[in-house]
Parts: C-alpha cells; sequence; structure tokens
C-alpha cells in the first residue's frame, strides 16, 4: 500500500516537516526530525529509482484523474536520477547541519532555519518529480522564496545583499518560465510535459512555441546560473550559512539543469539540434562558462566565493553536455551533475568545518590549517581532485566523456579548451592546499582542533563518494547512459 504512494511521499514528508519545525519551536527537535525526515526521503528515493529500473516509469495520478486532465507525478531513469542526488545530499547535510548551523545563525532562530530548509527540500522534489508543466512553476517558486530566505540567514551582512540580488534574478527568471508556460499552453491546450512532447512536434514552427522556448530556456538557465546569468551566485554561496551554501551548490542548480534537459525531451532533439540549430551557440556559452568561472577562482581571496565561482565553472560543464548533445555528450553531463554533486558538497561541507574552528573562510586565515585539521583538510584535497577530475575520481568520468564527445563531433577546440579550464582549476585548488600545508599557522587558527565527529562524518562520506564512484561507475555512469537515452527519445 505504501509502495504505491511513494511518489507523493517523497515530497510530502518535507513539506508537511516545515510546519512542524514551527510548531516544534525548539532547534534541537526541529534537526531530529529534519534528521529523519531526510533519511525517509532517501529511502523513498531509492525505492523508486530501483522500482523505475526493474519495471519502467513510475506514474501517480491525483485524485485518480488520468493525464492529462489530472495533475501526475512521473518518475523515470532521468529525475528518478535527481531525486536521488537531493536525497543523498539532504540525508548527509542535515545532520552535519546541527553543530555548523548552531554555530552561524542565531539561536532564536534555529527552529526557522529548519522549517525553511524543509521547505526548500520539498520545492526540490517536486520539481523534479512532477509531470506537469505549472506544478514546475509552483514548486520552483517554493524552493526560490525558501533559498532567498536561507541565504539571508548568514552572520555576514552582506548575506542580506546576496540573497536580495538572488530575490531579485530569480523572480526575473521566474517571470520568463511562466510566460513560456503560458505560451506553450495556449499553443497546445495541456500542462502535462509528455503530452506537450506530442502535441508541440506537429506545430515547432509557430511563433508562439519558438516564443516559448526562448522565455523557458532564459528563465531556467537564470535558475541555474549559466554564464552570462551567473551574478547572483557567487554572493549567495559565499554569505550563506555554510550548510546551506553545501545544499544549494550540490542540488539547486543541478535540479535547474535537469529543467534543461526537460526542454530538449519536450521540444524534441531533433529541434534544438538541427532545426535551430542550437549546439554551437550552448557550447560556446558552457565554454565561456567554463573558462570565466576558473579565471574569476584564480582571484579570489575568500575560499567561499573560489568555490562559488568554481561552480559556475561546472555548470558550464553540464550545459556543454547538453550542446554536445548525442549519447556521449548527454551521458556526461549528466553523469557530471551527480558527481559534481558529491565533490562540491564535500569541498564546501570541508570550508564549514573551517569556518566552525577558525571563524573565517578567508584564504589567508587557513595557513597551516593542514596541521591542525588533518582529516578535514584530506578530505577537502579528496574532493577537489575529483573537481579537478583527477583520474579514479568521480569528476574524472563526466570531464572524459565531454572531451570523447568532442572529439567525436571533431571539436577539438572544445577539447583543447577542457583541458585549459582543467588547468585552471588546477591552479586555483592548489591556492587553497598551498595555504594549508606549506605556511606557518596563522594566529588565528593556532589553537584551532579538528571538527567535531558529527561533521567529519558527513564530510568523509561525500569524499569517500567522489572515490568509490570514480572507481565503481556502474551507478553513476550507468544510469546517466540511461537517462540520456530518455531524454534522447530512443528509450521509454
Amino acid at each position: 500500500m505504501i509502495a504505491s504512494h511513494l511518489p507523493v511521499l517523497q515530497v510530502v514528508m518535507s513539506l508537511v516537516a516545515a510546519p512542524l519545525c514551527m510548531v516544534l519551536h525548539r532547534g534541537r527537535p526541529a534537526w531530529l526530525l529534519s534528521v529523519a525526515v531526510s533519511w525517509a526521503s532517501l529511502a523513498c528515493a531509492v525505492a523508486l529509482l530501483l522500482q523505475v529500473i526493474d519495471d519502467g516509469a513510475v506514474t501517480y495520478a491525483f485524485g485518480g484523474w488520468a493525464a492529462p486532465v489530472g495533475i501526475e507525478y512521473r518518475i523515470d531513469i532521468l529525475n528518478g536520477f535527481v531525486l536521488l542526488i537531493i536525497a543523498a545530499i539532504s540525508a548527509v547535510v542535515v545532520p552535519y547541519s546541527l553543530r555548523s548551523a548552531a554555530d552561524e545563525i542565531a539561536p532564536e532562530r534555529l527552529w526557522l532555519f529548519y522549517a525553511v530548509l524543509n521547505l526548500l527540500l520539498a520545492g526540490l522534489f517536486g520539481i523534479a518529480i512532477t509531470g506537469d508543466l505549472f506544478n514546475v512553476f509552483v514548486f520552483l517558486e517554493i524552493s526560490s522564496l525558501a533559498s532567498y530566505a536561507l541565504v539571508s540567514l548568514g552572520r555576514d551582512r552582506r548575506a542580506l545583499t546576496a540573497a536580495f540580488r538572488y530575490l531579485i534574478l530569480g523572480t526575473l527568471g521566474a517571470t520568463f518560465i511562466l510566460i513560456g508556460i503560458g505560451l506553450l499552453y495556449a499553443a497546445t491546450g495541456t500542462l502535462n510535459m509528455a503530452d506537450i512532447a506530442v502535441r508541440v512536434q506537429g506545430q515547432l514552427d509557430s511563433r508562439t512555441i519558438l516564443a516559448a522556448f526562448a522565455f523557458l530556456t532564459v528563465g531556467i538557465s537564470l535558475k541555474a546560473a549559466l554564464f552570462p546569468l551567473h551574478s547572483w551566485l557567487p554572493g549567495a554561496y559565499a554569505y550563506a550559512p555554510s550548510a546551506v551554501t553545501a545544499l544549494l551548490a550540490a542540488t539547486a542548480t543541478k535540479v535547474a539543469i535537469y529543467l534543461l534537459l526537460r526542454m530538449v525531451f519536450l521540444f524534441g532533439p531533433d529541434f534544438i539540434y538541427e532545426e535551430l540549430p542550437l549546439s554551437e551557440v550552448i557550447v560556446t556559452l558552457a565554454l565561456l562558462g567554463v573558462l570565466s568561472g576558473s579565471a574569476a577562482a584564480l582571484l579570489q581571496t575568500d575560499v567561499k566565493r573560489l568555490l562559488a565561482y568554481s561552480s559556475v565553472a561546472h555548470v558550464g560543464y553540464m550545459l556543454l553536455g547538453i550542446g554536445l548533445g548525442g549519447m556521449l555528450g548527454l551521458g556526461g553531463g549528466i553523469v557530471h551533475l551527480f558527481n559534481h554533486a558529491m565533490a562540491k558538497g564535500a569541498v564546501f561541507l570541508a570550508v564549514g568545518c573551517i569556518v566552525l574552528r577558525v571563524g573565517s573562510s578567508e584564504l589567508a586565515s587557513l595557513q597551516g590549517i593542514g596541521r591542525r585539521m588533518p582529516w578535514t583538510m584530506a578530505a577537502f584535497v579528496i574532493a577537489a581532485f575529483s573537481l579537478i577530475g583527477v583520474p579514479l575520481t568521480a569528476g574524472f568520468i563526466g570531464k572524459w566523456y565531454l572531451v570523447l564527445a568532442a572529439m567525436e563531433r571533431g571539436w577539438w577546440w572544445v577539447a583543447a579548451a577542457l583541458l585549459v579550464a582543467g588547468a585552471l582549476s588546477v591552479l586555483y585548488m592548489w591556492r587553497v592546499v598551498e595555504q594549508a600545508y606549506f605556511h606557518e599557522p596563522h594566529p588565528a587558527n593556532a589553537d584551532a582542533a579538528e571538527a567535531p565527529l558529527s561533521m567529519l562524518v558527513p564530510l568523509w562520506v561525500l569524499a569517500a563518494a567522489s572515490v568509490y564512484f570514480g572507481i565503481d561507475t556502474s551507478l553513476n555512469a550507468g544510469l546517466a547512459a540511461r537517462a540520456a537515452a530518455v531524454v534522447l527519445g530512443i528509450a521509454p
């Protein structure tokens, strides 16, 4: 009985937990509830993914009204994979937040923090699982409003400015998305995505459809922080509480990339890659994002801002997979989505451990921290290797697929640009490693001790995952290939 309601439980558990946290009105009970819900959500996501692998796409019709008349949740390999990413990251970050959030957020606001955190997760789960395009917008707004609130909780006063900028640009993106949805509904008479994908094929030359595609693309690109629409991201990541930064960096932009992949499914790969065609434009913007994000990271004096610009670069890698297309390109972009979530989540958790003990994420304050916090910095280095793309780490797999996809199309200049970007990532990550291991301890961290076990265990789970999935690629690369087939319409 419960198994048949797993799709709706995936969203409802976090949605119900939010007001319950407010009823509890205390930080520790709200944290315990959030931990239980995050682990239950992970179990639910795993069960749904296994069901999809065994039996094919899973659908859930609300009120017994079948699509396209009623609202439908639909889970296939692609969004089942994304649900797993969101659930896995939340199941690690929420336990970590006990000490981290208590250090960075006022005690009287902790219960509000967990209430809004659950709203964020409910929104992200809803975006990934729904088969209704208007529901995508509703859940997108839930997750966005929660994100703005969480960023504003940062202890630095600049967090309010960062949250306000995020709000303005996020609202602009949401407006574009809503206009695009309205135009699609006017042209097709339906909001069910599977139904739209069928009805839209006969009218792809319509101005209404073209305008809908343009509005949706720009709106989602703003949410994903794609170059050059990324200006909200560095401040939001740098000044948000550490646990929030890790969660947003590992999940929020990934869900937006998932929506771009759904765009390929909605309008059809022939329309995207042949009739428009957009490959050259997408690839060019992606490479500009990769190179500019990596170059900007080199100039930062704060580790969180450095890693934020690194995220801009890695969003470019995912977009590059969409631009290259085909099984190799899309598979590379999707597997990098998974691998980057693990590695970027780990490095931001490591920085959170440092902030707890040192009180700052400035590069200068990290001098000699490798001697004071060896386990934290060892995990950071492992995750950094994955972000660079060192062989036998998960990050190598996605980048290798992208290079192969570029060479398959004869675009050697793309492969060369990826090598340059890889070199830049070595340089900016080396700046952190150099400060941590090749300098005498800074006076600010002379008395720093290793992070508490409640923070080290989640950190090492993600760091170990970054190595494991670089060696055993059956889950990440295998599912990414099947998800790419769904996007291209060559698999159910």
